[in-house]
């Protein structure tokens, strides 16, 4: 392959010009989509919880003292729960 000035290159058409070319269509204002995307109905309450990007500072800087102190205490019970909770209300949705 040779390598010649570039000024030579300036005057060759792209490929995508030669085919609109040939083809005698314009460039349209906007491209066509080439995919639809659908958010689901859980995305969609995930995406709507907290959107405005808040968050408690102070509570925070409390929860990161406790846990620099060693005052922070976990309760696994509490936990455990809410995640049975959560696993319950996910299967009785799919149920339906």
């Amino acid at each position: 392959m040779k390598i010649g000035p570039l000024e030579n290159k300036a005057n060759l058409a792209t490929p995508a010009t030669d085919r609109k070319a040939q083809a005698g269509g314009t460039q349209a204002a906007s491209p066509e989509p080439s995919a639809k995307v659908e958010l689901s109905a859980t995305a969609g309450v995930l995406a709507s919880v907290g959107s405005d990007g808040s968050f408690d500072a102070q509570k925070v800087e409390r929860l990161s003292r406790a846990i620099r102190d060693g005052s922070y205490r976990i309760d696994a019970g509490a936990i455990a729960d809410k995640l049975i909770a959560n696993a319950r209300e996910l299967l009785n949705r799919g149920a339906n």
